[in-house]
């Protein structure tokens, strides 16, 4: 606006329906992150983690060869302990979610799909047959507003859970399915976080790669001319 450019003729051509979709992620995002961040401004000690080794970080889950611990920007040494088990968290829960959406991805490309109807107008047969995000577009609005209210409890439940993570308290846990980890020896844990960080570090770049496929035709050489992008 200050350079005398009317930013209207960028959202001019985009149909309705989508304005709304988008409009309802941005909601949905904000909504999430106010939910994730709120313990991260209540009163904490500010104890330095400039010192941090990188031995401490080395013990970290997820801090795995070939690369160990890779910080080139140095995030880990921002602000102090609870900044980083905030940081820690929020990879966890990225690295989760990413899992879910390329798995989605692929099993909707693959045409899999419950039997029967998502709603009274559409079926899940008839939303096997799209790409992915042009399924999710399909989907009722009320559908859509469920989804994201589930996430939005289980969000919730998980930041309410006992003594917050960055106030010394265990890491976000999976909500649902509820699994039980409390006979399992530390040793085989350590390689189950390593595997869990990993795999979900890996599905970050893949649910990355497919949005910028099906967003950006040719964007990603190794998924150009398959039909599901």
């Amino acid at each position: 606006l200050e350079f005398g450019i009317n930013p209207a003729p960028l959202t001019s051509n985009i149909p309705e329906k989508k304005r709304k979709n988008i409009t309802m992620m941005k909601i949905a995002g904000l909504v999430l992150a106010l939910a994730s961040s709120a313990a991260a401004f209540a009163p904490t000690s500010q104890k330095s983690s400039s010192a941090l080794s990188m031995a401490k970080l080395d013990d970290m889950a997820g801090s795995t060869m070939p690369l160990k611990t890779f910080d080139p920007l140095g995030l880990a040494t921002l602000g102090s302990d609870e900044t980083l088990a905030w940081f820690r968290a929020a990879e966890l829960k990225h690295s989760r979610v990413a899992m879910l959406a390329t798995t989605g991805y692929l099993v909707q490309a693959a045409g899999i799909h419950f039997p029967g109807m998502l709603s009274k107008d559409v079926s899940f047969e008839s939303l096997s047959t799209m790409k992915p995000f042009d399924a999710w577009d399909a989907v009722p609005d009320a559908g859509k507003q469920q989804i994201i209210g589930l996430i939005f409890l289980a969000e919730i439940i998980s930041e309410a859970n006992g003594t917050h993570y960055t106030k010394g308290g265990d890491l976000p846990t999976v909500i649902f399915p509820p699994i039980d980890f409390s006979t399992v020896d530390d040793a085989t844990m350590k390689i189950k976080r390593d595997r869990e960080l990993n795999n979900g570090r890996l599905a970050m770049i893949a649910i990355m790669s497919f949005s910028a496929a099906a967003n950006i035709p040719g964007s990603v050489p190794a998924l150009a001319g398959n039909p599901m992008f």
